[in-house]
């Protein structure tokens, strides 16, 4: 599972980037399928950041990643 949620983080990625931001993985815990991340740069202090974690983040890892049940950012 690390090994896909990681592919998927790098498709993610440079779109978050293109608005000054980054996504830094902390945590993932196979056996709950919750996946600990950290928005960083533009994206963490964005007042939108919880829209981009829960319809856009969220979204594509519990389509693309088998297992991911939650994202959670901190």
């Amino acid at each position: 599972m690390r090994d896909r949620l990681m592919a998927t983080i790098e498709v993610i990625r440079p779109a978050l980037q293109a608005d000054g931001g980054d996504i830094v993985v902390k945590d993932v815990d196979e056996s709950t399928g919750v996946v600990t991340v950290e928005l960083v740069g533009a994206c963490g202090t964005c007042p939108a950041s919880t829209v981009t974690m829960k319809a856009g983040i969220e979204r594509i890892l519990r389509d693309r990643v088998e297992g991911v049940t939650e994202v959670i950012a901190v």
